[in-house]
């Protein structure tokens, strides 16, 4: 079998993903050329790779991105994939999906739908975003997600046949370009409190900021620690006004940086008021921290209650301040959870166990033994010049 792997944006986490494939079968890997060379050192040998030019084409869609769809669709077809697995997270897919539909079409949705606050309605960005989410809905012969919440939003909501859609755990990709820096012997300072990532008002963050004067009324020494960008940090600012129990690291936090405040961190809280899933609870996992996440989305299905973590209701700074203090005053809790975390991230969530679940379905697309592969597609090919950006 042979299965091209696409993204234009997920860097590690289609290359973990291709990296695990490629154990089993056949992979090309498709990347853009933004930022791409911090990733291809973690590229397995045995994975092929194109990268295409995507960085004079990035925010354009029309006539002029042509040679690039054309760029694109020829290193698909010169592999002959059996199956295309594609992340959605760019409009260009829209112009693409429908000239790669010979083949069949595996999308993994990281977000179903457009997040509050992000979303603006005649926003051009936010439309075709919109249309993005539509057109990898439509498409796709199959459909991947990361929780049950998630599968729950696209067959009642938006009536994709169940069948259809298959679910997944959020898998290992975050971690890995942490731990890179992870230092031996390096532990919590003292009763921190982490919140990590981008800063969006549907991160909740105003109800940890709330939270803090009972968890410090409990336990006089905790540090709150927020550790990213995002919106105007302003208000934030203001609502911890003349409060010393904050640490703030409000800019683009490097990998080395990030995995020193996890190493530091005894509890991760993720006070999210809306969610899709989120990479920061298998980054706790991978350094053994503990999390405090709020029933939101698919959160609490990577969430054992009391056994890696504890999970509150959003928008109740007491069950947060509750949670993170009982934690906080068990230091020995706090380590019990965080192995049962990580051992549940190289079990239930590890790639090699993504990959059965991704490779159960590519088999059931693949063309049977012996029938001919799609014709190229001939139309496409008068249409489009010719690129010169091929590498």
């Amino acid at each position: 079998m042979r299965v091209a792997c696409l993204t234009f944006w997920f860097y590690d986490y289609t290359i973990q993903m291709a990296n695990e494939l490629a154990r089993h079968t056949e992979v090309l890997l498709l990347l853009p050329d933004y930022r791409s060379e911090e990733y291809l050192e973690g590229i397995d040998p045995k994975v092929k790779v194109h990268i295409f030019g995507y960085s004079r084409y990035a925010g354009r869609l029309g006539p002029s991105c042509y040679p690039l769809l054309q760029e694109i669709v020829t290193a698909v077809n010169d592999f002959e994939p059996d199956v295309i697995h594609f992340q959605v997270n760019n409009p260009m897919l829209c112009p693409l999906l429908p000239l790669l539909r010979k083949y069949p079409l595996v999308a993994t949705f990281h977000d179903i739908e457009p997040h509050p606050g992000e979303d603006r309605l005649l926003d051009i960005g936010s439309l075709l975003y919109r249309l993005t989410l539509f057109m990898s809905r439509v498409l796709p012969d199959r459909i991947f997600v990361h929780g049950k919440a998630l599968r729950e939003i696209l067959v009642e909501n938006h009536r994709i046949p169940g069948w259809k859609v298959h679910v997944i755990p959020i898998g290992e990709h975050e971690v890995a370009p942490f731990v890179k820096f992870e230092q031996e012997g390096l532990e919590p300072d003292g009763s921190r409190v982490l919140f990590f990532g981008r800063i969006h008002r549907y991160k909740g963050l105003d109800c940890l900021i709330q939270a803090e004067p009972l968890i410090t009324r409990e336990v006089p020494d905790a540090r709150i620690v927020i550790a990213g960008t995002g919106e105007d940090f302003g208000r934030y600012q203001e609502a911890m006004a003349g409060r010393d129990a904050f640490e703030v690291y409000n800019y683009r936090i490097s990998y080395e940086e990030g995995a020193r405040l996890f190493q530091q961190a005894s509890v991760v809280a993720l006070p999210y008021l809306e969610a899709s899933q989120s990479g920061v609870i298998p980054t706790a996992y991978g350094f053994r921290r503990p999390v405090v996440v709020t029933n939101v989305g698919s959160l609490p299905e990577v969430v054992d209650d009391a056994r890696t973590g504890y999970i509150v209701p959003p928008r109740d700074p007491a069950a947060l301040a509750a949670a993170i203090v009982s934690l906080l005053k068990d230091p020995a809790a706090c380590r019990r959870m965080g192995e049962q975390g990580y051992m549940k991230l190289k079990t239930e969530m590890a790639w090699e166990t993504i990959a059965r679940s991704l490779l159960a379905v590519y088999n059931e697309l693949a063309p049977a033994q012996g029938r001919e592969k799609p014709p190229a597609d001939e139309t496409f090919a008068e249409t489009v010049p010719a690129s010169g950006n091929k590498r």
